[in-house]
């Protein structure tokens, strides 16, 4: 399989390492990721400075550093690296799982969303922060899973969000096919005093509240690895239906 790998931590991130030197061995991989990180900047692209990429090492093979936003590199890639589009696109693995809210925040889920778009299979990868993070059992699962991603045929328009408990992965109770939860923004601000007495503010730890049955957030509570099926087509198609009799004759 013809893999594009990317990330939102940048190229030296040990998600992305672990992930190629797992895949790299039987897929043609192509690794093209931010320079550095870039963390929460959600689907955004470069418009107003140049992109610049750069040919990088790894143990393996070689990749591509780009100086814009996760959705840069993917657009750059398949548009000015390959000739012939990928298989498939993955971005992560993610160090903090990307659920509920936060995903319309995440550069990851930003990568695997401009995938979809442009009409390629792709997937999310993130798993739960903890002292310990399983790079390499959550690189294993991926694996395992491109044997049957296939078969699926996903909709055009469609990416996978996967997220992993922070346990090592060979204690995971399994998967759970989730939604995606609507109860974990983040409104907490974490007000601070520089030197010269002046305020300033840092986000607070992510809003707790009790997770909704079947979402992402639930399933990982568990112990669970979490499989939601995101749609890049976000109309409220009942609500133009509702909005008919404004409809101009």
């Amino acid at each position: 399989m013809k893999i594009l790998l990317t990330n939102d931590d940048g190229y030296n991130a040990p998600g992305i390492q672990a992930l190629y030197e797992t895949l790299c061995s039987h897929h043609e991989i192509i690794l093209v990721a931010p320079e550095r990180e870039k963390s929460a900047v959600g689907h955004g692209i470069t418009l107003n400075e140049p992109i610049r990429i750069y040919k990088i090492h790894l143990n393996s093979g070689e990749g591509y550093s780009i100086t814009g936003t996760p959705a840069d590199c993917v657009k750059l890639a398949l548009f000015k690296l390959y000739t012939t589009p990928p298989d498939l696109v993955i971005a992560g693995i993610n160090p903090g799982s990307n659920t509920g809210v936060n995903i319309n925040y995440s550069g990851t889920a930003g990568a695997a969303r401009e995938a979809a778009l442009n009409g390629l299979l792709s997937m999310a990868v993130s798993i739960e922060r903890s002292k310990t993070v399983d790079y390499q059992g959550m690189s294993r699962f991926i694996d395992d899973l491109l044997d049957k991603i296939c078969d699926y045929n996903l909709p055009s328009g469609t990416f996978l969000n996967i997220n992993a408990p922070d346990i090592s992965l060979d204690k995971a109770r399994g998967v759970k096919i989730t939604r995606q939860d609507s109860n974990n923004i983040s409104t907490q601000f974490n007000k601070r005093i520089d030197p010269k007495d002046r305020s300033y503010y840092w986000y607070g730890s992510p809003y707790q509240a009790d997770s909704e049955p079947d979402t992402d957030v639930s399933a990982l509570s568990q112990n669970y690895i979490s499989m939601t099926p995101i749609q890049c087509d976000t109309t409220d198609y009942k609500t133009m239906a509702l909005l008919e009799p404004f409809k101009l004759p």
